[in-house]
């Protein structure tokens, strides 16, 4: 298993340890529920620097980018970030991503963990009739996600910068923690505000350290992965491996607003196809209306006991004290306030389609 430049950190503050995509990684620290409302209601810390992180530069780095993913890389100032996924030949999507626009011919693509290899060898595979230049770094910077409705006045200290102005998917290179040029980008996975720093393996550390002096009074706390997941969750964000995943298209998964059929990538034209004559699954969110907790691969039934769908995603919302979830049902069950049943053992539970986000801030 890998470490981050962090891990001795983690075991230190006695955090509970867990393998999350090859890395030694820390699920929680005091608990799921006290971490999850600190975000929520203050400013918590989380090591994610296990994600990887792709340099695409030269001039056919754009040809290339535009080639590969589903958004339309084109519309990006510098400064600015986008959502977006690679497509694959099969209708299904490789991973999601982050694209920054760094320089007029240079991106930053940021990836999930677990597809860093994958990922590497999908865009290198394509990149063979651009020649762009590629670098993955993903083994030398580490990533901080400072996040809660406190994080900005919190951290204010530590920048010349106005923390308050980086709009969200907007980032800017500034001073951070005594570090130069660090990356602070507002495009976080929480849904209560606040920021992420990108530094390298050999500076986190201490940036970690002058972080936590700076929020003592604020009752910074640091974040473990579980708490990540119920909290991007409540915001209804797609999890590659759970929500999303190699068989599981962007039109199926509500992904339709980041695949841009105004330019030409890989399989536009099938998923083109599935826009204009429709999908037989959607992916939807719903809520438990009696006491149950969904997880993912529970069963997704109907009325008639039928099975119409499956759950990616589930848990008891720390914000609403509900169940909640994602799945993909038989689309003509996708439809808001539609009841459906969740099979949570051997009991089938009610629950109905609602709109998201779950949680409203």
């Amino acid at each position: 298993m890998k470490n981050t430049a962090l891990t001795h950190v983690h075991e230190a503050l006695g955090a509970k340890m867990v393998p999350f995509a090859g890395y030694n990684m820390p699920v929680q620290y005091e608990g799921v529920t006290i971490e999850h409302q600190t975000v929520r209601e203050g400013v918590g810390v989380f090591d994610v620097s296990h994600m990887g992180e792709f340099l695409v530069e030269g001039e056919n780095a754009l040809g290339l980018l535009q080639r590969v993913t589903s958004n339309d890389v084109s519309k990006l100032a510098i400064g600015d970030a986008q959502y977006s996924c690679f497509p694959n030949d099969s209708n299904g999507i490789v991973d999601d991503l982050i694209c920054y626009r760094m320089k007029e011919n240079t991106y930053l693509l940021v990836v999930n963990a677990s597809n860093i290899d994958k990922d590497w060898n999908w865009i290198s595979k394509h990149n063979k009739e651009f020649n762009a230049e590629l670098k993955n770094i993903s083994e030398n910077y580490s990533l901080l996600a400072i996040q809660g409705p406190k994080a900005v006045e919190a951290m204010q200290s530590l920048t010349s910068i106005d923390l308050g102005e980086i709009p969200f998917y907007k980032f800017k290179i500034a001073d951070f923690a005594g570090v130069e040029h660090a990356i602070i980008s507002a495009t976080g996975y929480t849904g209560s505000g606040g920021f992420e720093i990108y530094v390298k393996n050999e500076e986190v550390e201490e940036v970690w350290n002058k972080v936590f002096e700076a929020g003592k009074d604020w009752g910074i706390k640091p974040i473990g992965l579980a708490a990540r997941d119920t909290l991007r969750l409540e915001m209804g964000y797609c999890l590659y491996g759970n929500d999303i995943n190699d068989e599981t298209s962007p039109i199926e998964a509500g992904l339709g607003w980041i695949t841009k059929f105004s330019k030409d990538f890989i399989n536009k034209e099938n998923l083109l196809a599935q826009k204009e004559n429709g999908i037989t699954r959607k992916l939807v969110a719903f809520e438990m209306t009696e006491r149950g907790i969904p997880r993912n691969g529970y069963d997704i039934v109907a009325a008639d006991g039928s099975i119409i769908g499956n759950v990616t995603s589930g848990t008891m919302s720390p914000s609403l004290s509900i169940g909640i979830g994602l799945g993909y049902v038989q689309k003509e069950f996708s439809k808001r306030d539609s009841e459906i049943f969740i099979q949570v053992r051997k009991k089938q539970i009610p629950a109905k389609v609602v709109r998201l986000p779950f949680y409203k801030g």
